[in-house]
């Protein structure tokens, strides 16, 4: 057992946290015999924050197509450098982004991309939690350009035999637009036999949207509308371009919005997400960092920060996703939308957890441990991360971290070499 003495909880008082196997056993005061005990009186105590879209292993990519044009940037520098991926690369890709979430207070992500196996290999190395959608695009994917059952199934349980209990396997189709319908139709009956997550790219940009309704004669959300694929089970990343009454049909759904307002800036896909109609529509959003290519860094902290700015700067009103909403993006919510008893620190839950050193310049005073949190932290205040009930980092030391930093600068070394770019 361990137990997290004297910690300052979100509500403001401090409490002890017994932690027994892999979950919250107590809070409160505890007194039964502890094996290690962490002493909590300078440290803040919150549920590990959720990665809810990334692709880990792009890591590998972090600055490979910076300032470019969107639509030349993918197509000319990060697809011919994907096509170029082994298991081996994405592993040591993914253990890398791994490394990085978990020092900024990562406890689980969901991931979507290329060789899911060797990503759930990775996080369950790392001892992290994790989501992993084996990425289908057609004609590009290990599963793509086929529907044989049995394969898909094969690869299901690849990454539940690679990744164990810290794992869910889930169905990863791309987009509307690099996906056939008859595919995606595939996909749909596929995951609601099985109950299965399905994580995908929705409404990212206008040019989507447009490509959509010359193709279809439909925007992507009546797309999937009409084929019956909005569900409680699926998540959809980015869902800037919505009007009003496509967010009432994810709400009716009860489809989840994962924001990532850092790529979306960088990548200047022009519009804000519309955070407010959604909370209106009472749709479950929650947030993500996207891939290294589109952000540069895993820090949710960062992504906390930005995604509250942006909706106040964009709609000139301070007081539109205050800080309390934004963490719950980032905890709660995605908890809600994997389906996991994650997100939280009460009885009964998953002992994810990560402690916050209060005694750092930019987190004194602490008036407001909330908008501290979310205005003023970044991923280098975590101290301690336990995830599964399991020590993962303390002291901000991860075992084994500088080999891992090693491994993938050589990877990335490599796969550059390869493609003449640097």
């Amino acid at each position: 057992m361990i137990s997290i003495k004297n910690v300052l909880m979100l509500d403001g008082k401090r409490r002890d946290i017994l932690i027994k196997g892999n979950i919250i056993e107590k809070i409160g005061r505890v007194s039964e015999k502890k094996d290690l005990v962490i002493e909590g009186k300078n440290m803040a105590a919150m549920p590990g924050l959720v990665n809810m879209h990334t692709h880990a292993a792009m890591t590998l990519f972090r600055g490979f197509a910076d300032d470019m044009e969107f639509y030349k940037a993918w197509p000319e520098r990060i697809w011919p450098a994907e096509a170029r991926l082994s298991g081996r690369d994405v592993y040591a890709g993914t253990r890398l982004a791994c490394l990085e979430m978990l020092r900024s207070g990562t406890t689980c992500f969901s991931d979507h991309y290329f060789f899911g196996g060797d990503i759930a290999k990775a996080s369950r190395s790392m001892g992290m939690r994790a989501v992993v959608a084996e990425l289908f695009i057609d004609g590009k994917s290990v599963s793509a350009g086929s529907v044989d059952e049995k394969a898909v199934l094969k690869n299901l349980e690849n990454i539940k035999k690679e990744g164990g209990n810290l794992v869910t396997p889930a169905m990863g189709p791309h987009s509307v637009y690099t996906v056939s319908s008859e595919h995606l139709s595939w996909i749909n009956d596929f995951s609601l036999k099985r109950n299965l997550l399905v994580h995908m790219h929705l409404a990212e940009t206008r040019k989507e949207n447009e490509d959509c309704v010359l193709k279809y004669g439909k925007r992507p959300v009546e797309v999937l509308n009409g084929m019956k694929f909005l569900n409680r089970n699926l998540s959809i990343a980015h869902a800037v371009w919505l009007t009003k009454g496509e967010i009432r049909v994810l709400a009716k759904n009860n489809v989840t919005v994962i924001h990532n307002p850092v790529s979306n800036m960088k990548l200047a896909t022009g519009g804000v997400m519309p955070y407010s109609e959604m909370k209106k529509a009472g749709v479950n959003v929650t947030l993500g960092t996207d891939g290294c290519a589109s952000n540069n860094n895993l820090d949710m902290f960062e992504s906390m920060k930005i995604a509250s700015l942006l909706q106040k700067s964009h709609l000139w009103d301070q007081t539109v996703l205050p800080a309390k909403e934004a963490l719950e993006m980032a905890t709660i919510n995605a908890g809600r939308a994997l389906g996991l008893k994650i997100g939280e620190l009460r009885e009964g839950m998953l002992a994810d957890i990560i402690l916050i050193n209060l005694k750092r310049p930019e987190l004194t005073p602490n008036l407001n441990l909330a908008s501290n949190l979310v205005y003023s932290a970044n991923g280098n205040c975590v101290d301690t991360v336990i995830c599964d009930g399991k020590i993962v980092m303390q002291g901000r030391k991860v075992k084994g971290e500088e080999g891992i930093i090693e491994e993938a600068e050589r990877t990335a070394e490599r796969l550059h070499e390869k493609s003449g770019g640097g």
